[in-house]
């Protein structure tokens, strides 16, 4: 995707679009494949998918990764492993990732911009109002903002329920709603539902 391609993208998102997580892990803790993790994403008309696998080493990382792009030619984000950005078409990033690149926020984010180039999205987790406000003003395209509900995957995560929409109102980048989200799920603000065990939940029943 073109830097125009992406702005356009995310901009015109539609309300409440589905951002699907595709967790190495909670894939294999159902014994599924990424096969029908796509049909399912499909099948949901999903905007974004995202590969995460905090486990792998970084060729299995790739392998799998490729395979996805074979399989989803829409949006596609490689968690956390930005050194991986040309096989997909954006990377996300924690706080703490960011930080790798450096402690000062503009800084960091323009150092993981030369690394990846202009022609890759870029997305940040968040967690609360002050670092909503920090990422303002920095050159990403969205960030997500969580946890609406506690899970499994994310025991540190602090909850913000109700108010993440509020929160989300602060941003002035499209907001991913992630953590415990579910297809019944609305928000008036934050632009894209991020879900993960919903979408194997469905894969799992349709397979």
């Amino acid at each position: 995707m073109t830097r125009s391609e992406i702005e356009t993208f995310f901009s015109t998102l539609p309300s409440n679009a589905i951002y699907a997580l595709c967790d190495q892990a909670l894939l294999d803790s159902h014994a599924l494949a990424l096969e029908p993790f796509v049909d399912a994403c499909r099948r949901l008309d999903v905007a974004v998918i995202q590969y995460r696998n905090k486990d792998s080493d970084t060729e299995t990382v790739k392998a799998n990764l490729e395979r996805l792009r074979g399989l989803w030619d829409g949006m596609l984000i490689i968690n956390d492993r930005w050194q991986l950005h040309a096989l997909c078409d954006g990377v996300h990033v924690g706080q703490d990732d960011l930080r790798g690149f450096g402690e000062d926020a503009a800084a960091a984010c323009a150092a993981l911009r030369g690394e990846v180039g202009s022609a890759c999205a870029i997305g940040l987790s968040t967690h609360n109002a002050e670092e909503i406000a920090a990422a303002n003003g920095l050159g990403i395209d969205y960030i997500g903002l969580g946890a609406f509900r506690a899970t499994g995957t994310k025991t540190d995560a602090a909850v913000l329920g109700e108010d993440l929409d509020m929160l989300a109102s602060a941003s002035v980048h499209p907001v991913a709603a992630i953590g415990g989200v579910g297809l019944d799920d609305r928000f008036a603000h934050a632009r894209m539902r991020v879900m993960g065990s919903a979408i194997v939940r469905e894969a799992l029943r349709w397979k």
